[in-house]
């Protein structure tokens, strides 16, 4: 079916684009617009109007086009017709205007906005550039610096800060389609062309101060600076030239790494929250929550659901804990409202949401109850024990545990079907991932309604099966193991966290450790510790620091030392207790170069993963990417281990995690595909 229509009245065009969900500039929909824009001139028609139906205007291109050979005809050409047409033409905007939704709307003559729209130029977000002009219209449009900014941010703006740029003829509330056929209607002649309009000058030092703070930002990924490149490509050529090169670079980014990675990334979010348990199965209603817990984690989740229009009880063991939570969750709120994330009458919606105290009975109504309290099995047994006594026998009752089996924690429990795991990363109401831990006994419709709550709360949800630390807390282990390692042999915590800060990480495993707490995994060691394997080598190192009660930032040292400024100064006390380490187990330090660093603990990474598919605790390897993407910080222009291992090749693998085995005999098993 032809998703444009065209329809002459009385000498006005009018072109619809009816592509769902997002009206999407798919082959059709270009081929459609030229045909439109050809009738309209064949008509004679003075003025056109190009609208569409649904809840956006173009919100971008179809990606799924993307990595195939481009078919014609081009947008760039679309766009160009458009505008070089002797028709007046306008754009009817609403909802998100986006890539080449908003190229379309500069190569019009006219442009008008409901106050609610948005703009943006988003391609940076898939490792590329804008390929339909907009690097070079849109500085011609608004200036140089902003154009510059949307371009290497991906951020949007709101259609009352594009008007006052210069973008917009006029913002409306109401009846769009009406006040654009009074302007065109009062049109006495065509107006100026976005591509003749000239541009002003910037400061001279204005680009290089942007591109040095955009590379700190991008941590290796290359678009953001390739954007900056091509605005400034319309402040040094004409317009035809710069929309060629932009135009050549925005097909070349299309085959490279990153841009096959981002686009990963991108489909994988779309995927993630739909695994195979759940489909065609429909979520229960989740208004009122319950939260056990008003620690930082606790109080997060309170404030993440309070956040998405939920009502929230917070249960605490005691006045003053009582007292203490509400301060938490009221502090959260505020916060969001000092940001501007929130106005007034939204925060004292949320609050007027939230009541705190100490009685389970409170939780009687509640249609999902999540412990949030401490990593101890016996104090998580009691609290289920006296949710499971409180509330509905169909509420659903969820535990946050990081590490420890929501089976075991639900023993004894009643109708375990609504038992599951709701893994949330600190702090809750900012990190956006989710685990979401699918017992035996779980029921589709528990998941599907943690699925469901997830989406509202604005969280990525993943999919894991019951394992120790499921699927991310798992390959951290393996991740900080394999570095333990490294540090044994030669490397220091210095050299591994430079090397992985250099892969795109936003900080390096002992930094992190440190900014956590090494107490943590010190305790998880300890808990691990029946169970590990007497072939697996076992460092010490990060033991002996907390023995020392070196926990990290909060103690003022770990693998660093902490001034108040809170930065890492390397302490000559860890490196010596790192050599005296090597010194004690007779083991020859040696130096390892950056490369080797980084391939040995993504290579650990992608073991890890594909041994977690085979035990089938995730059903696909974009919910292991999505877990390191959006709760660990593997940067997303790599696409997450398991893709970066399929670009590396399995064969490439294997051969490093056999160095990697070679190093540390006894200590890792190979999944099946890395066995050679």
């Amino acid at each position: 079916m032809n998703p444009v229509f065209y329809h002459n009245d009385s000498g006005r065009a009018w072109v619809t684009i009816d592509n769902p969900p997002v009206n999407a500039t798919s082959q059709a929909v270009r081929a459609g617009l030229i045909e439109a824009i050809a009738s309209a001139e064949r008509d004679n028609c003075r003025t056109g109007v190009i609208v569409c139906l649904g809840r956006t205007f173009v919100a971008g291109g179809d990606i799924s086009e993307f990595g195939k050979p481009p078919q014609e005809p081009h947008l760039p050409d679309v766009y160009w017709q458009l505008e070089q047409s002797p028709v007046i033409w306008a754009v009817a905007l609403h909802g998100t205007v986006l890539g080449g939704g908003f190229e379309l709307a500069m190569a019009a003559h006219v442009r008008v906005a409901t106050s609610g729209t948005r703009f943006g130029l988003p391609e940076v977000n898939l490792g590329l550039v804008p390929g339909a002009g907009g690097t070079q219209r849109l500085p011609r449009l608004v200036g140089a610096e902003l154009a510059a900014d949307l371009a290497s941010s991906g951020r949007m703006i709101d259609a009352q800060t594009l008007f006052d740029a210069g973008g917009l003829d006029a913002v409306v509330e109401d009846d769009l389609e009406g006040y654009i056929g009074k302007l065109l209607d009062s049109a006495s002649s065509h107006p100026l062309t976005t591509s003749e309009r000239n541009i002003l000058p910037v400061a001279d030092d204005y680009f290089t101060s942007l591109a040095s703070a955009v590379d700190k930002k991008a941590k290796g990924a290359k678009a953001p600076q390739l954007n900056i490149d091509a605005v400034k490509w319309a402040m040094e050529t004409d317009f035809i030239e710069g929309q060629s090169r932009e135009r050549q670079l925005h097909l070349a980014l299309r085959d490279s790494e990153q841009s096959i990675a981002l686009r990963h990334a991108f489909f994988a979010e779309r995927l993630v929250s739909k695994p195979a348990a759940i489909k065609e199965v429909t979520a229960a209603k989740v208004e009122h929550i319950t939260v056990v817990g008003g620690g930082l984690m606790g109080a997060g989740i309170s404030a993440a659901c309070l956040a998405a229009g939920l009502n929230v009880h917070l249960i605490e063991v005691d006045d003053n804990a009582v007292a203490a939570a509400n301060e938490r969750v009221k502090g959260l709120l505020q916060g969001a409202l000092k940001r501007g994330k929130i106005t007034q009458a939204g925060f004292e919606a949320q609050y007027n949401a939230f009541s705190c105290g100490d009685d389970y009975r409170a939780a009687a109504n509640t249609d999902i109850a999540i412990e949030a309290v401490f990593e101890d099995m016996q104090v998580k047994q009691n609290v289920f024990a006296e949710l499971a006594r409180h509330i509905r026998a169909d509420a659903i009752l969820a535990t946050n545990t990081s590490y420890l089996n929501p089976e075991e924690i639900s023993t004894d429990i009643k109708n375990p079907q609504r038992v599951v795991g709701l893994h949330f990363f600190s702090p809750a109401h900012i990190m956006k991932l989710l685990e979401i831990v699918d017992t035996k006994e779980t029921s589709a419709q528990a998941l599907a309604t943690a699925f469901s709550l997830a989406k509202r709360i604005k969280k990525v949800a993943v999919l894991s099966g019951v394992c120790d630390g499921f699927i991310g807390n798992r390959m951290l282990a393996a991740y900080r193991r394999q570095g333990d390692y490294l540090l044994a042999d030669g490397a220091t915590p210095q050299q591994i966290d430079a090397a992985m800060r250099a892969y795109g990480m936003p900080m390096g495993p002992y930094e992190l450790q440190d900014l956590t707490g090494l107490q943590i995994g010190w305790a998880n060691r300890k808990r691990q510790a029946p169970t590990r394997a007497a072939t697996e080598r076992y460092v010490t190192i990060a033991d002996q620091l907390c023995e020392k009660e070196r926990f990290g930032q909060r103690s003022g040292s770990g693998w660093y030392q902490y001034e108040s400024d809170r930065k890492p100064v390397v302490d000559q006390e860890v490196e010596q207790l790192i050599q005296h380490y090597s010194n004690q187990n007779g083991i020859q330090r040696r130096t390892f170069t950056q490369q080797e660093i980084q391939n040995s603990m993504i290579a650990v990474l992608a073991n890890e993963g594909a041994r977690i598919l085979e035990e089938g605790i995730a059903e696909r390897a974009l919910d292991i990417d999505m877990v390191k993407i959006h709760g660990y910080g593997f940067p997303r222009w790599r696409g997450g281990p398991m893709h970066t291992a399929d670009v590396m090749g399995d064969d490439t693998v294997a051969t490093i995690l056999a160095s990697v085995v070679k190093q540390s005999p006894g200590s890792w098993l190979l999944a099946k595909k890395y066995q050679r």
